[in-house]
């Protein structure tokens, strides 16, 4: 009893201490403070600066409460405007990234939208997504988010925090996000991948600005770029694979899932299916390109940004191709089977309203989806049919090339017909057995994992930085 009355006293005394530093401003660099006791305190504001007098008031007591209180000012905004409604929120989707995720916030923390808000008196809200892991990827992004925010010199208009999701996936991490994560009030949503590197400051700026600017777009996006286009020595599956990407490119209205920024208003009319394997990306933008399936596609719904460019690591193993091609045409599969059979036959006020219906298919019969994959199997009599322009769509948008560019990439469209063929076989395999949650881990080497690949870094930085170099958009 006596113990617990003098700790009593000790945190009363300490909450007094405390209250008289918040109201007289006191700046805690005054305080004098034994240095092997604790580390002087940033300048970071209000809330850091009662983070440290904590740590050197209750050090000796070794109080595990007030430690814990502290843990979670260190991502508190010290603001006179941190009771500003967040204008743009962020996500970044992480499963088991450990090893990518700590240069995927470093290159994101650096961008200068948040400076752009801090001047409009605006605010972000950056929330990382973890969903399933098994790994360290949490802790890590914690201990990023942490460090960062202590100095960030935009932390008045930033605020960050984690969310560990039990269930794995990228569908009910994106659903998670923009219907209840997200702060309400946000007219804009970035979403992103966590094993990507943004390295052009300006980036997610020009892509705000794009959405701002463009009254009749939806999504903005940025140019995606992949991590070999920038080796110099290119082996034939590197220029394979660069060609393919080229083709890709040249189609308008692109949706690339790994980062694009979409109006708040329109993303929270989109529910993705549970069983939606993978191309979420191409499903938003059948929704978001025709206004809900109420017309055709308008390619200027999705704009890019075209100072914006992020890179990642491509898939470079045959298998790891072939696994991800598999993956692509069984998504691709769903999508075709929702939006062209599906709800393109229903009436106009519930494709408007096709968010609320999925949802609620789901939650009364969890096997709705499967069933519609089921019957088009049945009608489908060939593999390699599983949804139009499997095979045609990659001519198409060959054609689209100058005459050299097509010869260049002639041989990736014909290379990539061939794995298709092979990738379309295993998927419809697949989806016959009912399987529609397939989500292959590559293999990666994480863009820090050795001095090759930070040497690459360092010249995809110098690269990305001179727009007349036409040849690395791949």
């Amino acid at each position: 009893m006596l113990c617990e009355r003098n700790e009593l006293i000790q945190i009363g005394s300490l909450a007094g201490l405390l209250l008289g530093t918040i109201i007289g401003n006191i700046n805690a660099g005054r305080l004098e403070r034994k240095k092997s006791e604790c580390q002087p305190a940033p300048e970071v504001g209000l809330s850091a600066q009662n983070y440290e007098v904590c740590a050197y008031l209750i050090r000796p007591m070794d109080c595990p409460r007030i430690q814990a209180v502290k843990a979670q000012i260190v991502m508190t905004p010290d603001n006179p405007n941190q009771n500003t409604a967040a204008y743009v929120t962020m996500a970044i989707f992480a499963w088991n990234e450990e090893h990518a995720i700590k240069s995927t916030l470093h290159s994101l923390l650096e961008q200068s939208i948040f400076e752009r808000l801090r001047l409009r008196k605006l605010r972000c809200e950056v929330i990382c997504v973890a969903n399933g892991c098994t790994d360290r990827t949490p802790e890590v992004a914690a201990e990023v988010l942490r460090e960062v925010m202590l100095q960030h010199p935009d932390r008045s208009a930033l605020s960050c925090r984690i969310t560990n999701l039990q269930a794995r996936g990228k569908v009910n991490a994106w659903n998670e996000f923009v219907h209840n994560l997200s702060a309400r009030e946000a007219r804009f949503l970035f979403l992103m991948d966590a094993d990507i590197l943004i390295h052009r400051e300006e980036t997610m700026g020009d892509m705000l600005r794009t959405r701002e600017q463009d009254t009749e777009a939806v999504v903005a996006v940025d140019v995606p770029h992949k991590d070999i286009a920038f080796k110099k020595n290119r082996s034939i599956g590197t220029r394979l694979s660069l060609g393919a990407s080229r083709m890709t490119l040249a189609a308008e209205g692109q949706l690339c899932g790994q980062l694009y920024c979409i109006r708040a208003e329109v993303a929270r009319k989109v529910y993705l299916p549970k069983d939606l394997a993978a191309c979420e990306d191409g499903f938003i933008k059948a929704l978001a390109s025709t206004d809900f399936l109420s017309h055709e596609p308008w390619v200027k719904r999705i704009r890019v940004a075209r100072e914006a460019e992020h890179t990642f690591e491509a898939y470079t193993s045959p298998i790891a191709i072939l696994r991800n091609q598999k993956r692509q045409i069984m998504g691709q599969t769903i999508v075709h089977v929702l939006v062209d059979q599906y709800l393109k036959g229903l009436p106009p006020a519930q494709r408007d309203a096709c968010g609320s219906l999925l949802k609620a298919n789901d939650a009364d019969d969890p096997f709705w989806l499967k069933r519609l994959i089921h019957d088009h199997l049945q009608t489908t009599r060939f593999f390699w049919r599983l949804y139009p322009g499997l095979f045609a769509n990659r001519f198409r948008h060959l054609r689209k090339l100058d005459p050299i560019h097509w010869v260049v990439c002639f041989p990736a469209a014909v290379a990539g017909s061939c794995m298709a063929f092979a990738a379309s076989f295993m998927a419809h395999r697949s989806l016959k057995n009912g399987c529609t949650d397939y989500w292959p881990k590559a293999k990666r080497m994480g863009f820090e994992q050795s001095s090759e690949t930070d040497r690459r870094s360092a010249a995809l930085t110098r690269a990305v930085s001179q727009p007349q170099i036409k040849g690395l958009t791949s």
